[in-house]
């Protein structure tokens, strides 16, 4: 089984934070393994205080929901099938985005996660740059 080793994290993790300098922003980034723990972490200079916390429960949000954090924004609202989620897991769960799983082909590998833009789409769009490093 491949797992996430330091080296594929430090990868994952300039690939993510190359994506947030070419947005010309400062963001934390976190890498977790296939169990939730954390493996890597870089927080760039000037990033929110924040950022550290909410990147590694982005990370560990996408391995433990099996999907990024962007998806379980629409499910977690009032009405939704996940509603009431990011109050379980001792509000480790994340609804907003910034965290995808790292994949080797279906397999979840480990999580990716990002904080510190000012929208999250952008800080998802991070998390996914980074992911594709792995492979």
């Amino acid at each position: 089984m491949p797992v996430v080793t330091l080296a594929r994290a430090e990868a994952i993790l300039d690939a993510a934070l190359a994506e947030a300098a070419r947005h010309d922003l400062a963001v934390s980034a976190a890498v977790v393994d296939a169990g939730g723990h954390l493996v890597a972490f870089r927080r760039m200079d000037g990033a929110e205080i924040a950022g550290p916390a909410l990147a590694v429960d982005k990370a560990y949000t996408a391995i433990a929901l099996s999907g990024s954090t962007a998806d379980l924004a629409a499910e977690a609202q009032p009405g939704g099938a996940l509603f009431g989620i990011q109050s379980t897991g001792g509000g480790r769960f994340v609804v907003f985005g910034g965290g995808v799983p790292v994949r080797d082909g279906d397999l979840i590998v480990g999580g990716v996660g990002v904080s510190g833009a000012p929208d999250p789409a952008v800080d998802d769009a991070c998390a996914r740059a980074g992911a594709a490093a792995f492979g």
